[in-house]
C-alpha cells in the first residue's frame, strides 16, 4: 500500500481468489483500535467483515471500459478488481486511470502567526515556520506538499515578523499555489485566526505552521468524507514509558505494582479538516485555540473524528526537535 500509493491492497488465496480488501481507512482504524500491525491480516479481514458485513465489489475481467466507470461512480469507490469466472484476481482498476486527478474542492490555511519563543533566540526576528528545514524555509516544504495533493488556494495566517514570510511567497505563483494573507493584530490563538477570513463554502484543510509531515492528505480528505465528519483532527501516537515501577495505593495499603508501565496517547498533530458548519463556530476577531472549537462541536454534539498518522510527523517546537528535522530532511533527499 505504501509503495504504490493506491490506498488498498487486495488479499488473496493461494489460488489468487479474492478474499477481501484492506484500504488506508481500514489500517488507520485498527491504529485507533490498538491493534498490532504486525498481526496476519486476516486478523484485519475479520475485524472489517464483522463491522461491516460488506464483500469487496468487483467487475469481470472482460468488462468493458464504460462499465468500469460506472462502476466506480455508482458506488463511490477509487479503486475495482477485475476478476475471472474462477473469482482470481487479473488486475486492479482505478477512478484515476478514467478520471484525471481533480483539484480538492478545498482550500488550506498554515497558521503561521505564533512567536516561537521556545525556538529563541533563532525566532526572535524570524517566524518559526521561515526557519531553514534542509536547504529551505519548513513553510516551503508544507506548500510543496500541499500543491502536490492538488490544493491550489492557500491562506496564510501571519503576525510575527510577517513580513519575511510575505515578501519570500509573495502570491505564491513561483510556488505552485494561490496564497492570500491573513493578518492578526494580536496573537489569536491556535483557531482565532479562521474567524477573520470570509465565510466558507467549502472544506477548510488546516495545518500547524510548525509542523513537518509526510501526511497524505488525500488520503485524510477520503477519510474525512467517509465518517461525515464536521471535523476531522490528525492524530499521532505518543508512547510515555515510566522508567520507575509505580505503586497503587489505596490508603495507606498498596493495591497494586506495575513494573515501568507504558502509556500510549493519541495527540493532537496540528492537522484538521472543518467543514463550513464547523468553521461557523468560530468567533469573529478574538482569541480561540483549535481545542476550545474540538470541545465546543463535542458539546453540541457534532461528529467529531481522529485521522491517527502512519506517517512521519514532528511538531518543531524545541531545538532538539529542529536538529532532528535537519537530519530527517537530509535522510528523504538519500534516498530519493
Amino acid at each position: 500500500m505504501d509503495v504504490y500509493g493506491i490506498g488498498i491492497v487486495l488479499v488473496v488465496d493461494q489460488e489468487r481468489r479474492l478474499q477481501g480488501t484492506i484500504t488506508d481507512g481500514d489500517v488507520r482504524r485498527a491504529v485507533l483500535a490498538d491493534m498490532d500491525l504486525d498481526l496476519p491480516v486476516d486478523t484485519l479481514l475479520a475485524r472489517k467483515a464483522s463491522s461491516t458485513n460488506l464483500q469487496p465489489i468487483t467487475a469481470p475481467v472482460d468488462a468493458d471500459q464504460s462499465t468500469l466507470l460506472q462502476t466506480l461512480q455508482q458506488h463511490n469507490i477509487r479503486h475495482l478488481p477485475l476478476v475471472d469466472q474462477d473469482h482470481r484476481v487479473v488486475a486492479l482498476v482505478t477512478l484515476d486511470e478514467y478520471v484525471p486527478e481533480e483539484e480538492l474542492p478545498l482550500q488550506a490555511v498554515i497558521m503561521a502567526g505564533g512567536l516561537g519563543t521556545r525556538l529563541r533566540p533563532l525566532t526572535d526576528q524570524m517566524p518559526k515556520p521561515m526557519l531553514p528545514v534542509g536547504d529551505r524555509p519548513l513553510m516551503e516544504i508544507i506548500i510543496q506538499q500541499l500543491r502536490d495533493a492538488n490544493i491550489k488556494h492557500v491562506n496564510v495566517a501571519v503576525h510575527h515578523e510577517s513580513d519575511k514570510i510575505t515578501d519570500h511567497f509573495g502570491d505564491g505563483r513561483d510556488f505552485g499555489v494561490e496564497i492570500t494573507y491573513v493578518t492578526e493584530d494580536h496573537p489569536l490563538g491556535t483557531a482565532g485566526a479562521l474567524g477573520l477570513m470570509e465565510s466558507q463554502q467549502e472544506t477548510l484543510l488546516v495545518i500547524n505552521g510548525d509542523v513537518l509531515t509526510q501526511v497524505d492528505f488525500r488520503a485524510m480528505v477520503a477519510y474525512h468524507r467517509e465518517h461525515g465528519a464536521g471535523l476531522t483532527v490528525a492524530v499521532h501516537r505518543y508512547d510515555l514509558q515510566v522508567p520507575y515501577g509505580v505503586i497503587e495505593c489505596e490508603g495507606p495499603q498498596v493495591r497494586r505494582l506495575a513494573e515501568k508501565p507504558e502509556f500510549k496517547f493519541l495527540v493532537n498533530a496540528g492537522i484538521y479538516l472543518l467543514e463550513p458548519a464547523a468553521y461557523n463556530f468560530i468567533p469573529n476577531g478574538q482569541r480561540y485555540d483549535m481545542t476550545d472549537l474540538i470541545q465546543h462541536l463535542l458539546d453540541q454534539g457534532q461528529p467529531v473524528f481522529a485521522f491517527p498518522i502512519r506517517e512521519y510527523w514532528m511538531d518543531i517546537g524545541q531545538h532538539a526537535d529542529l536538529q532532528q528535522a535537519q537530519m530527517q530532511v537530509k535522510s528523504w533527499k538519500s534516498v530519493q
